[in-house]
């Protein structure tokens, strides 16, 4: 069970984050998922394509990792910050498949929610230097 100031931290997150009434996947980030599709560039250019993507949406391309252990049928994650329509940032994930064929978009859940707290963190160190 997460208690109310764990929730509340959450809230207050610079990131955005992780608002489990929000959808699994905004209208907002209908855009950036489509500039993804038809990805066939195997897991050497899935930074690229997805900082490219990132980058289009107005959003930053925070970091990627291996994704084992962390999300099933995947071999990749990036963490992206992509602006709402409420010009708040909002977390998000980019998962490729294990194929290195297909690109994802998928908003944390409490699966992934530690990655939010990282790229928070990861934000607050930038800020710093």
């Amino acid at each position: 069970m997460i208690s109310s100031q764990t929730m509340e931290r959450q809230q207050a997150s610079s990131l955005g984050g992780v608002d489990r009434a929000e959808p699994l996947l905004p209208l907002e980030l209908l855009e950036l998922e489509l500039s993804l599709e038809g990805y066939s560039g195997g897991e050497g250019g899935f930074c690229e394509a997805v900082r490219k993507a990132a980058t289009e949406a107005r959003g930053e391309f925070l970091f990627d990792l291996p994704a084992a252990g962390l999300v099933e049928d995947c071999r990749r994650i990036a963490v992206l910050r992509i602006p709402t329509s409420d010009k708040n940032m909002r977390v998000v994930l980019t998962l490729l498949d294990q194929n290195g064929t297909e690109i994802r978009m998928q908003a944390p859940d409490e699966n992934t929610e530690h990655l939010v707290r990282f790229a928070d963190a990861f934000i607050e160190v930038l800020e710093r230097i």
